[in-house]
């Protein structure tokens, strides 16, 4: 296996530089201010960070000044989605320009439950065939950093064997479960121990400030992918006792309401998530500090996303998605709308707001659009550049939007696949058919399924979702034979 990455891995190079030496400037947009130097990338993933967990997206109770500022210099996207409800598959969807059920991988690294239906089977790593943004860029002479989480494959199939030069932390787990988790030591086989007590964003953020002085004479990538807020939910123990202090003072109604079978959170009071997400925070703000020391700001495109919805209906409900419908692991907006900012100096207007929707597979040919390279058409077969919605224009040539998870999310979602065209947007439920049909726009909670008041709009929609997972070759769940319903 090593011996074929590496010969593939000199193949694409060659290949690679070819294409870079042929590439002339109307090759691409030209989005990118003219210069010889190309612009730096710094792209913030945050782990679970829900739509409303920011000030600059509602939140009265977090605090994230260093976000948003970032959204005040940049364009703040509000219909902006995951590509899964759960993180690996978006994760793959932003390295590869893919959605999860064209590459067959649509759950967490590693899925369990199982219901009425057997989950669909999938791959457990991101191919090493999958030419990802990375191994582009660092083709096109960048200098190419990730840190934080990865959880796209055993070993073998991490950061360093998908084109990135430097990987500080990036391995097979999914959140900081060894040593003291979010304090050093960290137990982590790609990320060297820190004083006793070093706290695991900070130092993220410490790495990724160091990749970019050593590289600020050179175009660059730095990846930071946090494994915050995901749990286990331990915070500083200042920022625990800053936000006990703020929940007294909290006028809240009900706490709780009810998904499904799940109790769902309808309050942000929780102080250590909050605590996590101010921690977060700091660690961006120390990340754009560096750029402005170095004089880099104006040089560098800063994106931040998060990987699916805030966790609200399971393992300590830390975080509220209100408005939006459920969190984490539903096909509900909760699960999969999240908050996004891109800051592209000389592209974006400062203070800008895109309400047009967007998808975790445009970052890809994005990038490469405000880099002025080639298209990889075949690659990022799924994604759009939005660089004509970061010049101000309000909308793009796209049909729709679709989603395929045919999993039992360990926070109460089940199997099912969706499709947002316009302001509609249909859920299909696999155990049963069921089917739900929602106008966004006028209904942002989901609470009113029209698919009995719209039937032609649901079968249009369903039709759309049916001819879409054909073309993907989708893999579907199956009846499970040893399923035995409640009471029986």
């Amino acid at each position: 296996m090593a011996e074929r990455c590496v010969n593939r891995r000199d193949f694409l190079k060659i290949l690679g530089a070819g294409a870079v030496s042929l590439a002339m400037p109307g090759c691409a947009s030209g989005a990118a201010r003219v210069g010889e130097k190309r612009p730096n990338f710094v792209f913030f993933l945050v782990d679970d960070m829900g739509w409303k967990d920011a000030v600059c997206y509602g939140s009265s109770f977090y605090e994230t000044p260093n976000i948003d500022r970032l959204a005040k210099t940049g364009m703040r996207f509000t219909q902006a989605y995951a590509a899964c409800p759960v993180c690996s598959p978006t994760r793959a969807s932003i390295m590869s320009g893919k959605y999860p059920a064209r590459l067959n991988l649509t759950d967490y690294l590693v899925g369990g439950r199982r219901g009425k239906l057997n989950p669909a089977k999938y791959i457990h790593q991101l191919p090493l065939e999958e030419v990802t943004i990375a191994e582009t860029l660092k083709e096109a002479g960048y200098a190419t950093f990730f840190a934080g989480k990865w959880h796209l494959g055993g070993e073998g199939f991490w950061p360093e064997e998908q084109g990135f030069d430097v990987n500080k932390g990036g391995w097979s787990r999914g959140g900081p479960y060894g040593g003291k988790k979010y304090f050093s030591p960290y137990g982590n086989p790609r990320l060297e121990d820190g004083p006793d007590g070093e706290h695991l964003p900070d130092r993220l953020a410490s790495e990724t400030a160091s990749f970019i002085e050593a590289h600020r004479n050179e175009p660059f990538l730095a990846y930071l992918s946090f494994y915050s807020v995901h749990t286990p939910l331990i915070a500083r123990p200042d920022l625990k006792r800053k936000y006990e202090e703020r929940r007294k003072n909290v006028q809240a109604g009900e706490i709780w309401g009810r998904e499904g079978s799940r109790k769902v959170r309808l309050v942000q009071e929780h102080a250590v998530y909050a605590g996590m997400i101010e921690a977060m925070d700091q660690a961006v703000g120390k990340v754009l500090d560096a750029l402005d020391r170095l004089n880099l700001a104006k040089d560098t495109v800063v994106i931040l996303m998060s990987d699916n919805g805030g966790l609200s209906t399971s393992e300590g409900h830390p975080t509220s998605n209100l408005p939006l419908r459920a969190g984490k692991g539903w096909l509900y907006e909760g699960g999969i709308r999240e908050p996004m900012i891109v800051r592209a100096p000389g592209i974006t207007k400062a203070g800008s707001i895109c309400a047009e929707p967007v998808v975790s597979t445009d970052f890809y040919p994005t990038m490469l659009d405000i880099a002025r390279l080639p298209d990889k058409p075949k690659q990022h077969i799924d994604g759009i550049s939005i660089v004509p919605l970061l010049k101000g224009r309000k909308s793009l040539a796209r049909e729709a939007i679709y989603w395929h998870y045919p999993h039992y999310g360990n926070q109460g979602g089940g199997p099912g696949g969706a499709v947002r065209a316009g302001d509609y947007k249909l859920i299909e439920f696999y155990e049963d058919g069921r089917i739900e049909l929602y106008n966004l726009k006028k209904d942002i909670g989901e609470k009113k399924n029209l698919a009995e008041k719209m039937p032609k709009k649901a079968a249009e929609l369903l039709g759309m979702l049916k001819a879409w997972r054909k073309d993907v070759d989708a893999q579907m769940p199956t009846p499970n034979s040893d399923y035995k319903a409640k009471g029986r």
